[in-house]
């Protein structure tokens, strides 16, 4: 896929919760596209549609009007299964929680994804390392989720979401429980690994002075219409 082509978007989307007098527009005809490589942050208050607008690009949930892309594919009218095949194969997430196994280290948390991909687990195994190594936890590789900090934890949930070597990462408020150093490390180490490989970064988050700091700038999500920041 060549670097003018989006490796995601959003055409004209449109999600609705409720029906008849209860019906609310979440999204409204949004329209949004993202480049190999590229960074975007949309910024938006709770309830502004912003974890909708990623369930939908992630696959997650499917729209009432308009479609999704992925690498060239119509995403959101795939089945279920085809949807997964390519979610695996494409995309990375981070969420605000880091979702981590308790009962794995974060080696085996972070190999996860290829296991499940039916990788040889010695090979899947030195790939975690190796990942965890570059977000800076080459000595907390056998170290269990309750043993490491907040900040360890998330970057060890970064680390999971790029082991496959996605194309684009979606990340939904990925230093949202975090103290300011610790954000700014984990949003460090986001776009240190968008840098060296190349991942397509979109970053969902309340936090303004986060999202300013984007090399693509910041959208905003305001009554279900995706706007200049």
């Amino acid at each position: 896929m060549s670097n003018s082509t989006p490796i995601l978007s959003a055409l004209h989307l449109g999600k609705c919760f409720g029906k008849g007098t209860t019906a609310v527009d979440v999204l409204k005809a949004v329209d949004l596209s993202l480049l190999p490589g590229e960074m975007k942050a949309i910024v938006g208050s709770s309830g502004s549609g912003k974890s909708t607008l990623l369930h939908l690009l992630g696959g997650l949930d499917k729209p009432d009007q308009g479609e999704v892309m992925l690498a060239g594919e119509r995403f959101s009218s795939l089945s279920e299964a085809a949807r997964g095949r390519l979610r695996n194969r494409s995309l990375g997430f981070v969420y605000q929680f880091h979702h981590l196994l308790p009962e794995l280290t974060a080696e085996e948390n972070v190999a996860m994804p290829l296991l499940i991909r039916r990788v040889n687990p010695v090979d899947a195994l030195k790939a975690a390392k190796e990942m965890l190594a570059k977000v800076g936890l080459q000595k907390r590789v056998a170290h269990k989720p309750g043993e490491l900090s907040g900040g360890e934890r998330q970057r060890t949930a970064i680390a999971r979401a790029m082991v496959t070597k996605p194309a684009c990462l979606l990340a939904d408020e990925p230093t949202g429980n975090l103290d300011r150093e610790n954000a700014q490390m984990v949003f460090d180490e986001m776009l240190s690994l968008n840098q060296e490989m190349g991942t397509a970064l979109l970053l969902v988050t309340h936090d303004i002075e986060l999202a300013n700091k984007m090399a693509n700038g910041a959208l905003r999500l305001v009554d279900g219409v995706l706007q200049p920041a």
